[in-house]
């Protein structure tokens, strides 16, 4: 009886016992569960600011390429300008008379897909060498003593080389001392002077080949006429 009594005490007091730790557990299973949907929560937030971040990186990305394509080409317009704003020294744009000019209002040069040159540009060999090719190389090449002209005549302005060959120029430095002599008053040079400046255009572009030009055009008679009165001024 007494065995019965304590073995009914004993289970007295375990039964509580086992249903205050279920109680536990389940109170623990409860919030690892909730723990576990916070964790399921955070890593979907998670996941959709790296997407958010991707989104944003391949944006960033997307627009420097623009903005570096944007560079070269405003880039290449530049350099494209500039080609043809270098390439208004010499392209023609109107003729009077058989003489050629840019939009610049500037004497130039015009060659035929022949190979035929404008009477200007022949006269202008001619009257090269025949008074500047001594000092200044033959075709404008430029010889030790003088610079080439060639390239004088497409990086000078065209007002400029005139006011040289008009009232020549000193140079005077620690490496070089030149000596452009003035030509105002030779005829031989004055009346051929946009012929001389037109042929070493054409000769500075390589338009126009070393040596004699195998065509021309003809002679104007308004060229004839303006020599004529040139000379015997």
């Amino acid at each position: 009886m007494i065995r019965m009594m304590r073995l009914g005490a004993t289970i007295g007091f375990i039964v509580p016992l086992l249903f205050a730790s279920a109680s536990f557990a389940n109170e623990k299973a409860a919030e690892a569960e909730d723990i576990m949907t916070r964790v399921t929560e955070m890593r979907a937030e998670a996941d959709k600011l790296q997407a958010q971040a991707e989104a944003l990186l391949a944006e960033a990305k997307a627009e420097a390429e623009s903005q570096a394509a944007d560079t070269e080409a405003a880039e290449t317009d530049s350099e494209e300008t500039e080609a043809s704003d270098a390439g208004d020294v010499v392209t023609v744009s109107y003729e009077e008379d058989g003489k050629y000019f840019t939009a610049d209002d500037v004497p130039t040069f015009k060659v035929d897909e022949d190979g035929t040159v404008d009477w200007y540009t022949f006269s202008g060999f001619r009257r090269y060498h025949s008074e500047c090719h001594v000092c200044h190389g033959p075709d404008g090449e430029g010889s030790s003593y003088a610079p080439a002209l060639k390239q004088s005549a497409l990086d000078m302005d065209y007002y400029d080389f005139v006011d040289v060959v008009v009232n020549g120029r000193k140079k005077v430095g620690a490496s070089s001392n030149s000596v452009m002599p003035s030509f105002g008053t030779n005829n031989n040079v004055m009346c051929y002077l946009d012929d001389i400046y037109v042929y070493l255009k054409a000769r500075g572009t390589e338009d126009v080949a070393r040596g004699r030009p195998a065509k021309k055009q003809r002679k104007s008679a308004a060229y004839k006429e303006n020599e004529n009165a040139c000379m015997e001024g």
